[in-house]
């Protein structure tokens, strides 16, 4: 087991920021004595969060906002922290978004925004700031995944594949860095009290009842500290994880399919071409 990771004065960069779990690690790392820079597409709810956190917790807290699905967003990340002489030594890749519904009727635009959030500006964002932890032998990089990760995803198709990218990832960077100083890790929570489900539109996505945020946050911590390369949230997740080694993965992807089938009106709506479907 590794020693508990401190935190004080350490700067931690948080995608996704605004809402969910990406909050949750703001508060978590500000009462851990971190300097915190968040991002996230909402600017008033970034401002709001940022001067919540400076005024309860005399926290050393900035803001950018960035659509992380544009092609500037990094590369404006980079110039922020050049201009603020600020290194990056706790990373969350936490921004990511889900599609619902069959693979054809969703726009090919907003699919291709899912892999560009999810995968690609993880990827770019840690080959950023990856090096300047090795420098100083120390650092962390934690990458949101999702139990969507742990078997193929019917009607979330293109989700189920990002996570399990991140997944593969991060597990690859842990084998790679985990002598030189720096702890990489995948955290994959399953339902979660967030307004994930919200925003994909459709509650029957959400399998199993919803875990407090503050539980997947603590169970990052527990995954630090020992150096594991990844963590799936939840005694009865980490059973069901299990579940592609006891079906084949055909069965495995009849089952899952069955249980995030479209239903009612979302059924209707699944079965369109994708041009009639009016974008989330």
């Amino acid at each position: 087991m590794t020693s508990r990771y401190d935190f004080r004065g350490k700067t931690a960069l948080i995608t996704g920021a605004s809402s969910g779990i990406g909050r949750a690690f703001a508060f978590a790392f500000a009462r851990e004595g971190a300097k915190l820079l968040l991002v996230a597409r909402s600017h008033d709810a970034l401002r709001d969060l940022t001067e919540e956190l400076r005024r309860d917790y005399a926290c050393d807290a900035d803001f950018l906002t960035a659509d992380l699905s544009t092609s500037g967003a990094v590369d404006a990340i980079a110039d922020h922290l050049n201009e603020s002489g600020k290194t990056v030594d706790v990373l969350v890749n936490n921004a990511g978004f889900a599609a619902y519904g069959r693979f054809e009727a969703i726009p090919l635009s907003r699919q291709r925004d899912e892999v560009l959030v999810n995968c690609m500006a993880a990827v770019a964002l840690t080959h950023l700031v990856l090096p300047g932890m090795l420098i100083k032998s120390d650092g962390v990089v934690i990458n949101v995944a999702s139990t969507a990760a742990l078997q193929p995803d019917p009607y979330m198709a293109v989700y189920g594949a990002t996570k399990a990218f991140l997944l593969s990832f991060s597990e690859a960077l842990w084998a790679e860095n985990r002598h030189r100083g720096v702890r990489v890790v995948a955290l994959c929570p399953g339902a979660t009290q967030t307004g994930f489900f919200d925003v994909v539109g459709a509650q029957e996505a959400a399998v199993g009842t919803p875990m407090p945020v503050e539980a997947v946050i603590k169970e990052a911590f527990w995954a630090l500290d020992r150096n594991r390369s990844h963590r799936v949230v939840g005694v009865k997740n980490r059973l069901l994880a299990n579940l592609p080694r006891l079906l084949s993965r055909q069965g495995a992807a009849r089952l899952v399919a069955k249980i995030l089938r479209p239903r009612g009106d979302r059924a209707l709506a699944a079965a369109r071409p994708a041009g009639q479907i009016p974008l989330p």
